[in-house]
């Protein structure tokens, strides 16, 4: 396929359509761009070819215009002098350099032309491949806004199912099973500064049982 071919082809498609009617638009935008690139490349390629073609035929016709103004003096030099042999040859130099002068002016009109309708067609293919360029950006992060939702559903669906429950309540259960375990620890055991209160109730309790079974005895001594 010839580059005007391909440029023409990716000028006139619908991007948006044909990404619509693919099974996969990533892979096919892709290749588009690539396909761009590629076309782009060559067309800067080409236009930079011509325009050299170009300087090369307006170096040729500048010269050619020179030499055919050089050959007007010299045969009105010619004449002025009387020398009509000599201004007769120097008309006819002045005649084929005019001649290759305005062959050359038409052939440098064709080819900036040509080189005008190479710009116009890299900018054409430039806008088309920003477009493209452009839907590629909103594709990827479509792809990458899909891809977390669907992992998102899957979190919230395994999050759902009953094995992911069991596991919450057999962790809630070792949770309960281990707090119980610590409470066990000091079950029992009192602290050194309430033992030693209890000690001292225990101890007013005994002295006051003690006492109340000293009493009668004592009253028994009195009466005596």
């Amino acid at each position: 396929m010839g580059i005007f071919t391909r440029f023409r082809d990716i000028v006139s498609s619908n991007i948006n359509a044909m990404l619509d009617r693919a099974e996969e638009p990533e892979k096919l935008i892709r290749l588009m761009i690539r396909e761009m690139e590629d076309t782009l490349v060559e067309l800067k390629a080409a236009c930079a070819g011509v325009m050299a073609e170009t300087k090369k035929i307006k170096r040729q016709h500048d010269e050619a215009d020179d030499r055919a103004r050089f050959w007007a003096d010299k045969a009105q030099l010619a004449a002025a002098k009387g020398r009509d042999d000599l201004a007769r040859e120097a008309l006819v130099e002045k005649r084929r350099y005019r001649q290759r002068a305005d062959s050359l002016e038409q052939e440098l009109s064709d080819h900036q032309g040509l080189v005008e309708q190479y710009q116009n067609d890299i900018r054409q293919l430039e806008d088309k491949l920003k477009t493209a360029r452009d839907k590629q950006r909103v594709l990827v992060q479509r792809h990458i806004h899909a891809e977390r939702k669907r992992r998102a559903q899957e979190d919230i669906r395994r999050i759902d199912g009953a094995e992911a429950v069991f596991r919450f309540d057999e962790l809630e259960s070792r949770i309960e099973r281990m707090e119980a375990e610590a409470d066990l620890v000091n079950f029992g055991r009192k602290g050194s500064l309430e033992e030693e209160l209890d000690t001292l109730t225990v101890d007013e309790d005994i002295e006051r049982e003690l006492q109340a079974l000293k009493e009668p005895h004592s009253s028994d001594r009195k009466n005596a």
